[in-house]
C-alpha cells in the first residue's frame, strides 16, 4: 500500500439521507465511531436505482438501505446487516452505549425500538407519499396516514410527558430511531408545538452535536425527487421485479 493509498474502515456503510439511514449515521456518531476512521460511508443513490445494483441486494437483499459490513465482526470475523433496527441494536451491542444493561430497561428500549420500527416508519412514510409524492390526490389515504401520523405523535407525546426519554430516563437507541422520522413534521401535516413535551425532546434531541454531524451526512448529495424516473425507482414497478 502506498502512503497516498488509504485504509478502508472496519465499518463499511451503504445508505443515503432519509430517516433510516440518517438513524444509523447518528449512532455511529453518537458511539463515537469518526466518519472515514472507524466508518466509511457509501451513497445508495435509492432515486437513481442504485438499491437494485447486484452489489448492492448481496447485502440487503430487501433492496432497502441501510446496509452494513463491518469487517471487525463478532469474534473479528466480518458481518454483514441490513435493517436500521438490526444494526442499531448491533452497534449498541458492540459500543456498549445505548442499550441498558438490566433486562428491565433493555426490553423498555426494544419495545419502543419495535414501535419506531412497526409503526413510526411505516405509516409516517406513507403519510409523506401521499400527502408529497402519490401522482393523484387521494383524499381517503391523505386522511387515513394523516390521522394515523398525528395519533402516533400523541403516543410519543404521552411517554414524554412521564419520562425524560422516549424508552425512560436514559438517551437509548428508541430515541435514535424515532427522532429522524420526526424531522419532516411540517410534511406530515402536523404542528409540532402542539405537542410540548415532544417538542422539548426533539428540540434537546436535534442540539446533540452528534445529531447534528449525522444528519449531514451525505444530505449534500440528495435532490428533490421530481423527475419520472426517480419516482419509477421509488414507487414503481421496478422495486417489484426480481432481482437475481
Amino acid at each position: 500500500m502506498t502512503e497516498t493509498q488509504k485504509q478502508p474502515a472496519p465499518i463499511q456503510l451503504y445508505s443515503w439521507a432519509t430517516p433510516n439511514g440518517h438513524k444509523i449515521h447518528i449512532m455511529l456518531e453518537e458511539c463515537g465511531l469518526q466518519l472515514g476512521r472507524d466508518w466509511d460511508v457509501h451513497a445508495i443513490d435509492i432515486g437513481k436505482g442504485d438499491q437494485f445494483k447486484p452489489e448492492f441486494l448481496k447485502i440487503s437483499p430487501n433492496n432497502k438501505i441501510p446496509a452494513m459490513v463491518d469487517f471487525a465482526g463478532p469474534n473479528n470475523q466480518p458481518i454483514s446487516l441490513f435493517e436500521s433496527g438490526a444494526i442499531l441494536m448491533y452497534l449498541a451491542a458492540k459500543t456498549g452505549k445505548f442499550m441498558p444493561k438490566n433486562d428491565h430497561d433493555r426490553f423498555k428500549v426494544l419495545e419502543w425500538l419495535m414501535f419506531q420500527m412497526g409503526g413510526v416508519g411505516p405509516m409516517l412514510g406513507q403519510t409523506h407519499h401521499f400527502r408529497m409524492y402519490a401522482p393523484e390526490k387521494i383524499e381517503y389515504a391523505i386522511n387515513r396516514y394523516s390521522n394515523e401520523t398525528k395519533r402516533i405523535y400523541g403516543v410519543i407525546e404521552k411517554q414524554l410527558s412521564q419520562h425524560p426519554f422516549i424508552a425512560g430516563s436514559e438517551y437509548s437507541i428508541a430515541d435514535i430511531a424515532i427522532f429522524p422520522w420526526l424531522r419532516s413534521w411540517k410534511n406530515q401535516g402536523v404542528e409540532i408545538t402542539d405537542y410540548p413535551h415532544l417538542y422539548k425532546w426533539f428540540t434537546q434531541i436535534s442540539e446533540r452535536p452528534a445529531v447534528m454531524r449525522g444528519v449531514e451526512v451525505l444530505q449534500s448529495l440528495r435532490a428533490p425527487t421530481h423527475d419520472a424516473q426517480s419516482k419509477e425507482n421509488l414507487f414503481g414497478a421496478t422495486q417489484y421485479k426480481k432481482h437475481q
